[in-house]
């Protein structure tokens, strides 16, 4: 089976930061490791089934096919898969305006 190279962009890396540090100064440390270490296995996971997600709805409205995400509880991991490799452009938490910070990561709007 192909193993693909997961590359995680600036951003994305802020991203998955900002998520851990959250949780921890508002729940607990260990939570936080806890999700880091569940979103770093999904990460880990489009190394060999890449193309499983799905498109993002959002995108989808504008006739944008080009990435996918896949989703660890209300984290969307969205990303783009090339021939050897997947690269992570953004983790946020689901429950934001996606919308708009699809189109303005992604879509330089």
């Amino acid at each position: 089976m192909k193993r693909y190279a997961i590359r995680l962009t600036e951003d994305a890396l802020l991203d998955l930061d900002g998520i851990a540090d959250y949780i921890a100064q508002h729940d607990a440390p260990e939570k936080a490791d806890h999700v880091a270490r569940q979103i770093e296995e999904a990460l880990s996971s489009l190394g060999t089934l890449p193309n499983r997600g799905a498109h993002p709805r959002e995108l989808l409205a504008l006739g944008n096919r080009t990435f996918r995400e896949v989703h660890f509880k209300p984290y969307r991991i969205v990303y783009q898969v090339s021939e050897h490799d997947v690269v992570v452009y953004l983790i946020a938490d689901g429950r934001r305006d996606m919308r708009t910070l699809l189109a303005r990561r992604l879509l330089g709007a």
